[in-house]
C-alpha cells in the first residue's frame, strides 16, 4: 500500500479512494472563465483540478480561482520556481513542478520550504517527451526504466530537503510504456502514483488508450489518483475516466450498463433498445447493473449478475431481476417497464 497524502481535503494513497483529476484549458488569468470550467468539471465529476501557471499573472490568480471553487487546486509549474512560492502564497493545495528543473538546490529546498510550511504536496510529473538526456543516451531512449530512474532523481532532490509529501507521475504516450513504468515504480517505491496516459489523442482513441493503460493499471491495483488526458473537452475526461473506473471494478456509483452483442438470433432493433436505455439512465444515480440483452432465450441466463433487464423478442421481451422473469411485455412497453422496475429498487 502506498503513503497517504492529502491535496486539500482529499485523501490520495494509503487506501484512499482513487481520485479523479482533470486540467482545465482556459487561460488561468482568466478567473471566470477559468472558475466556470472548474464548475462544470465538478458537476461531472471531478475532484482535484489543475491549472496552468505559465507566468505572473496566472500565479496571481490562483487565489481569486481557489476561493470560488470547492475541490482542491493543484498549480503547474516548469522551471521557475518563484511562480510556485507565489502559488502556495496564493493559496493552492498542491504543486506539480519537477525539482530537477528549476535551478540548484537553494531553489528546490525554497518550494519544499514553502510546501512543507502550508503541508502542501508537490507532484513529481515525469514525462516521455521530456526525460533529461542522459537518461535518453543511457537507456537508448524512452524505457520505463529511464521514467522510473528519473523519478527517483527528481524525488532525491526533495528527500535531501526533508520533503516526502510527494506523489509520482510518470506518463508516455505509449501504453505499455507507461504500464511497466508505473509498474516498476510500484515496486521500488510506496509514494502515492498519479497515473495517466499523455497525449493519448481525440475523444474515441484517446478513451481507449486511456481505458486499456489506466484500467489495465487500477485491475493490478496500481493507482492512487487519475487523469484521462485527451483533445476534447475536459468534461470528456472526467466522463471517461468515471466509466475507467467502473470498468476496472475499481468505483460503484451509478449505474452500469451491459448488452450483449448483436447476433443472427435477434429479433429486436438492439442498438436502438440499449440507445434508448443508456440515455434515460443518465438520469438515475442509483448504483445498479441494467442488462439489455437481445434474445430472449438466453438473455436472463446471461446476464444473472444484472440487477435488472430485459431481453428482446418478436413483438415482445422478457423483464427480469437478478436472472429471474418478472414477466412478458410487449416490446413497446419494454423500456418504460424497465424503468418502472428500476423505480422500485
Amino acid at each position: 500500500m502506498t503513503r497517504q497524502i492529502h491535496v486539500g481535503g482529499v485523501a490520495v494513497g494509503g487506501g484512499a479512494p482513487v481520485t479523479i483529476q482533470s486540467m482545465t484549458n482556459t487561460p488561468t488569468h482568466d478567473v471566470e472563465a477559468t472558475v466556470a470550467q472548474i464548475r462544470r468539471l465538478e458537476e461531472a465529476g471531478c475532484e482535484i483540478i489543475r491549472v496552468a501557471v505559465p507566468d505572473q499573472r496566472a500565479a496571481e490568480a490562483v487565489g481569486a480561482i481557489r476561493a470560488a471553487i470547492s475541490i482542491p487546486l493543484v498549480v503547474d509549474i516548469h522551471f521557475d520556481y518563484r511562480l510556485a512560492l507565489e502559488c502556495v502564497r496564493q493559496g493552492c493545495d498542491a504543486v506539480r513542478i519537477n525539482p530537477g528543473n528549476i535551478g540548484g538546490p537553494d531553489r528546490v529546498a525554497a518550494v519544499a520550504d514553502a510546501c512543507k510550511a502550508k503541508r502542501l504536496p508537490i507532484r513529481i510529473g515525469v514525462n516521455g517527451g521530456s526525460l533529461e538526456k542522459p537518461l535518453l543516451a543511457r537507456f537508448g531512449g524512452v524505457t520505463p526504466e529511464a521514467l522510473v530512474e528519473s523519478a527517483f532523481g527528481h524525488i532525491k532532490l526533495l528527500e535531501d530537503c526533508g520533503f516526502r509529501d510527494i506523489c509520482v507521475s510518470l506518463k508516455s504516450s505509449s501504453v505499455p510504456v507507461t504500464m511497466r513504468a508505473y509498474q516498476l515504480m510500484s515496486t521500488k517505491s510506496d509514494y502515492p502514483l498519479h497515473i495517466g496516459v499523455t497525449e493519448t489523442g481525440t475523444l474515441r482513441m484517446g478513451t481507449l488508450k486511456s481505458a486499456v493503460g489506466i484500467g489495465g493499471l487500477l485491475a493490478l491495483g496500481i493507482g492512487d489518483t487519475m487523469r484521462v488526458s485527451l483533445s476534447a473537452d475536459p468534461v470528456e475526461e472526467v466522463r471517461a475516466a468515471r466509466e475507467i473506473l467502473k470498468a476496472a471494478g475499481v468505483r460503484r456509483e451509478g449505474p452500469e450498463l451491459i448488452s450483449c452483442p448483436t447476433c443472427g438470433r435477434t429479433r429486436v432493433d438492439l442498438i436502438a433498445l440499449v440507445g434508448e436505455v443508456e440515455e434515460r439512465l443518465k438520469r438515475v444515480d442509483k448504483p445498479i447493473t441494467v442488462a439489455v440483452m437481445g434474445c430472449a432465450v438466453n438473455g436472463p441466463g446471461e446476464a444473472a449478475a444484472a440487477d435488472v433487464g430485459i431481453a428482446g423478442g418478436v413483438g415482445e421481451g422478457l423483464l427480469f431481476r437478478k436472472g429471474e422473469i418478472v414477466k412478458k411485455v410487449p416490446q413497446e412497453r419494454l423500456v418504460d417497464e424497465l424503468f418502472a422496475l428500476i423505480a422500485e429498487l
